[in-house]
């Protein structure tokens, strides 16, 4: 038996798109009702349960006759608006019949990211738990942009699971375990528990998701990595496997906890966030940042490439042009060049106040 499964009492579980549909894209209520069925059990048991539920895209498809996934955002985004309230009227209706209330919360980056959006998240999880409703999430894909998405709904569960608390974080796919190269390969290899990088050297997770999907083994990875450098172990199974995985028994894969707790925002940094620019600094900021816990200055950045706004991320390059980090820039990319090598004295001087504030800031920053 896994204890760590069985005895978390709260419990993020994510759940893809290929597990709720049918091949042709539509809502498959077998597959859902086994879910349902599952989760319901486990709040039977007085235990706690946020859904991450994909599916909203690929639920949109049938209605509105398209053959499969579209490429383009806005397509994606139309498919996602009617999509969204056909999956929520089945999970509404299922959870029902348990007595089970639900609650949509529909994320945007910005959600995890900024500390006032942060805390609202997280006093409206609470609260939903509270009031013994089971809280069903999905990223924001209606008004989501290509530049600001999390990307894929793992490494959204996974940044879930961070923000209410979590004890554990269940991934729910259409393949059983994670193996050392395709199921269907006769040599391949089911690996039960990950305990640190080493054990995932040399597995072969090229292979995309479902047509439905945008994931595939190498996001659930990504995702499971994200929540045991926070402390939170993760367990990645088939959606059938459902039942048996939250209670604990040895099905699956279990990623156990490489880490402690720490900033939402710098997790997403670190693992989630598609650098807009980058920022070439000198040995001196580099020692600074990655030595001092410093933030990073005009004085110690040499070069700027790349077109970004302020408050987006952005990597950070040592002299020989090897990433050493990567934070939330606080200047545009075009005020930047202007400031470069020069002392926050001397940008008061020139430009007045507001020139003192740091480059990236060392709370908004983390080092790779």
């Amino acid at each position: 038996m896994r204890d760590v499964i069985a005895t978390a009492h709260r419990v993020v579980v994510k759940v893809g798109s290929s597990s709720l549909t049918t091949t042709a894209g539509g809502i498959d209520p077998g597959r859902i009702e086994t879910l349902v069925r599952a989760l319901a059990e486990v709040r039977q048991q007085g235990r706690e349960v946020v859904l991450v539920s994909s599916g909203a895209i690929a639920a949109g498809l049938a209605p509105l006759t398209l053959k499969a996934r579209p490429q383009d955002l806005a397509t994606q985004q139309a498919a996602a608006s009617v999509g969204q309230g056909l999956l929520m009227g089945y999970y509404t209706q299922l959870f029902a019949g348990h007595a089970i209330g639900v609650g949509q919360v529909l994320l945007t980056v910005d959600d995890v990211t900024r500390h006032s959006h942060y805390r609202n998240a997280y006093r409206t999880f609470g609260r939903l738990l509270e009031l013994g409703v089971l809280p069903i999430v999905n990223e924001n894909d209606t008004v989501a942009t290509h530049e600001i998405r999390f990307g894929d709904n793992d490494r959204l569960a996974a940044l879930v699971a961070h923000l209410v608390h979590a004890d554990a974080l269940v991934l729910l796919s259409d393949v059983d375990a994670l193996y050392t190269t395709k199921p269907s390969r006769p040599d391949a290899v089911k690996i039960s528990d990950v305990r640190g990088e080493d054990d995932l050297a040399g597995i072969d997770v090229a292979s995309r998701g479902s047509a439905v999907g945008t994931g595939g083994m190498i996001t659930k990875i990504e995702a499971a990595r994200i929540a045991t450098s926070a402390g939170i172990p993760a367990l990645l199974t088939s959606a059938a496997q459902v039942g048996p995985a939250l209670a604990g028994e040895p099905v699956g894969t279990l990623f156990h906890p490489t880490g402690k707790r720490r900033s939402t925002r710098l997790l997403w940094l670190k693992h989630a966030s598609d650098a807009r620019g980058e920022l070439v600094l000198d040995a001196g900021a580099v020692r600074a940042l990655t030595q001092r816990n410093a933030s990073l200055l005009p004085a110690g950045i040499t070069q700027v490439t790349g077109l970004f706004s302020a408050g987006e991320p952005v990597n950070l390059l040592g002299p020989d042009g090897a990433v050493v980090a990567r934070g939330l820039v606080n200047y545009d990319s075009e005020e930047l060049p202007g400031l470069l090598g020069r002392t926050t004295r001397d940008l008061i001087a020139e430009f007045g106040a507001g020139y003192d504030r740091a480059v990236v800031h060392r709370d908004a920053l983390v080092v790779l």
